[in-house]
């Protein structure tokens, strides 16, 4: 079968965002445009790298090509809308890539299909016929940083951190690894 790759040039909208009560929250990457709607899903912790990355990128790029790029996303490209629904899953998330486009100065952004075999880097930012399915979109800095800054606010929008240990607490307790097992009592 052949590869199937979703191209977004000029996207309407990237985000990221949830499906899920905390604690048992499912990860998706969402692109629109016009009237195409192609979501993805993936694992928190890749959304967290994604974010972190497009940030260095950015960076990068600016010390790199001495560019000027937004320190911060303008106010008006701030998406706190929910995710558009119904939400169809096109496939998860296994491998990510990330480049610049210096001739249209774009953040490209690629998430590939999860494989049982192993992935060959040269189908990463490739239209090659072979390969997993995939989903490429083209952000201009602006829409980088604010996809980014909105997946730091659904990353943190989950369970309240321990004070102690830092892991998610949850509604119906926490078994603390740095209270070793002691709990306080109302006599102490």
């Amino acid at each position: 079968m052949a590869r199937v790759i979703h191209v977004f040039r000029q996207p309407d909208r990237f985000v990221a965002g949830t499906v899920g009560e905390p604690g048992e929250r499912t990860f998706y990457l969402q692109a629109s445009e016009d009237v195409r709607t192609v979501s993805v899903q993936l694992e928190k912790q890749q959304v967290s790298v994604l974010a972190e990355r497009i940030g260095a990128l950015l960076e990068e790029v600016q010390r790199r090509f001495d560019a000027e790029l937004p320190a911060a996303p303008p106010d008006d490209s701030l998406d706190t809308d929910p995710l558009a629904v119904p939400v169809e899953e096109e496939f998860r998330v296994g491998t990510m890539g990330l480049g610049w486009d210096a001739e249209t100065e774009a953040v490209v952004v690629e998430l590939l299909a999860v494989t049982e075999e192993e992935i060959d880097e040269s189908v990463v930012l490739d239209d090659t016929e072979e390969g997993p399915d995939a989903v490429r979109v083209f952000l201009s800095p602006a829409d980088a940083r604010a996809f980014a800054e909105r997946a730091e606010r659904v990353l943190n929008a989950g369970r309240k951190p321990c004070p102690l240990c830092g892991e998610p607490l949850d509604s119906e307790g926490h078994i603390c690894p740095r209270q070793n097992g002691y709990r306080r009592s109302e006599e102490d």
